[in-house]
């Protein structure tokens, strides 16, 4: 332990006589978790070394050196034979100190123009984003099995909800539809996400930028960034793309709540709207005949560990003077746990909704429950007599009224039943008041009707298409 002491000293430099406490050790080491930045620390040197050759700040010998190094250090990560060390902090010094033991003095030149404030901005930043690009593909297949479903149950009638009580008829397919944008939406978000995180960190220094001739934009090039950013203080201190990432995540992970909400209500005996495949559903420990959609269930509870990440890192950079504090260490677990979180909920959810089967003549026997077809009266009202639409309402409402005197729908009253309410209303009146009428008659863009659902799912298909 004492030698492992007396190289993390060494790493600090000349300042401190003796090694930490362990306790101190405890709370300032991140290798157990930053150590899953393992690939981009390595990419972000290997990068680096190259620009020090290029600019002439360290030899071509030096260079390949290190790049052998630090691809024999990435060899064995993979491999799973790399000891890592909590006496060496975080995964930069833990890389720096194995390339030195390969590859000697020349290691020590690596670090020249370069700090570890600049080099984990870059490793965070790098890493966040390749997890927004993930989720984007992620969700681009989430989007892709709504649209099947969408397209299969296009004219498939349900009743539409507000405040859960029954509405108006709508199609399954449109309810599909209205998630396909939801998470079109969140894709949306996650690309404007890498958008504005799509700045070179590296070549910033601990704040004030270096004195060498470094080249950031080479930099910035070989590691797949649009530009180097412009400005070394914001660069080291910022961390806007991990909160952006945790919000766009949470949102998303706000849709998948509500859907996976749905699923659990379609799912009970009660509805019988839908019925999970067996791969996506558990059984009961004592009771035999049960089919619990857990997945959906836990979905809806990790979406509580994503706000939990987002409120977190808010609270931890909320006080934070510029430039960097010790502070910002404590960013990436919470990040870290949201992502896994989020990554598998989509996947799950992705996997609930390709399997997942409809139950039509439930869904079409409780759309045509609690008078859904009420507004189709009072429109055709307006539209066939002539009537304001408030007296049109009102009109409808006696109509509803006797049929729930009666025990009836709608289309259960006879024509006299309708001529003593008003007059006005004639036979013709019955050919809006079923429910499957209801939903083709909703032609508006953007409506329930089976054609405007067809219509949507083809834009859409087109536009994941076009990327």
């Amino acid at each position: 332990m004492t030698s492992v002491k007396k190289a993390s000293n060494q790493m600090w430099g000349g300042r401190f006589a003796s090694g930490p406490d362990a306790v101190m050790e405890a709370i300032n080491a991140s290798i157990s978790f930053d150590k899953r930045l393992y690939a981009q620390d390595i990419r972000g040197s290997l990068a680096h070394a190259a620009m020090l050759a290029q600019t002439d700040i360290i030899t071509a010998e030096d260079r390949d050196k290190i790049t052998h190094g630090l691809n024999t250090i990435l060899s064995e990560i993979e491999a799973g034979t790399f000891e890592f060390s909590a006496q060496l902090e975080d995964i930069h010094m833990n890389v720096e100190a194995r390339l030195a033991e390969l590859i000697g003095p020349a290691a020590g030149r690596l670090h020249t123009a370069r700090s570890r404030n600049d080099q984990v901005a870059l490793d965070f930043r790098l890493w966040v984003k390749e997890t927004l690009l993930d989720l984007d593909a992620a969700l681009t297949r989430l989007i892709e099995v709504f649209l099947d479903q969408a397209q299969r149950h296009a004219a498939t009638v349900m009743p539409g909800f507000t405040h859960l009580q029954t509405a108006q008829p709508v199609t399954f397919g449109h309810h599909m539809m209205a998630y396909v944008e939801m998470f079109g939406r969140d894709r949306s978000r996650m690309r404007d996400a890498v958008q504005r995180l799509d700045e070179c960190p590296l070549g910033a220094a601990a704040l004030a930028g270096t004195g060498f001739p470094i080249d950031r934009h080479q930099t910035a090039e070989a590691l797949g960034f649009r530009e180097p950013t412009r400005n070394s203080i914001d660069t080291v201190s910022d961390r806007d793309f991990a909160l952006e990432f945790l919000s766009a995540a949470a949102v998303c992970g706000t849709h998948l709540s509500r859907l996976a909400e749905e699923i659990v209500i379609w799912s009970t005996p009660q509805f019988g709207f839908a019925r999970l495949s067996d791969s996506f559903s558990t059984g009961s420990s004592i009771m035999p005949q049960k089919r619990n959609p857990d997945a959906a269930e836990l979905i809806r509870a990790k979406t509580g560990r994503i706000n939990g990440a987002m409120i977190a890192l808010l609270t931890v950079m909320k006080g934070l003077p510029l430039a960097y504090s010790k502070d910002m260490q404590e960013d990436k677990e919470a990040v870290f746990d949201a992502a896994d979180a989020i990554g598998l909920m989509v996947a799950a959810m992705t996997g609930m909704i390709a399997n997942m089967t409809v139950s039509k003549p439930a869904m079409r026997k409780a759309a045509g429950a609690g008078f859904s077809t009420a507004t189709d009266l009072a429109d055709w009202l307006v539209r066939e007599a002539g009537l304001p639409f408030r007296e049109a309402h009102h009109i409808t409402g006696r109509a509803v009224a006797l049929a729930e005197e009666r025990g009836v729908r709608l289309e259960r009253l006879s024509p006299d039943d309708f001529k003593a309410i008003n007059p006005a209303i004639t036979e013709a009146v019955y050919s809006v008041l079923s429910v499957a009428n209801s939903a083709k008659s909703r032609t508006s863009f953007g409506g329930t009707a089976p054609a405007e659902v067809r219509r949507q799912v083809r834009f859409w298909r087109k536009r994941l298409k076009s990327g």
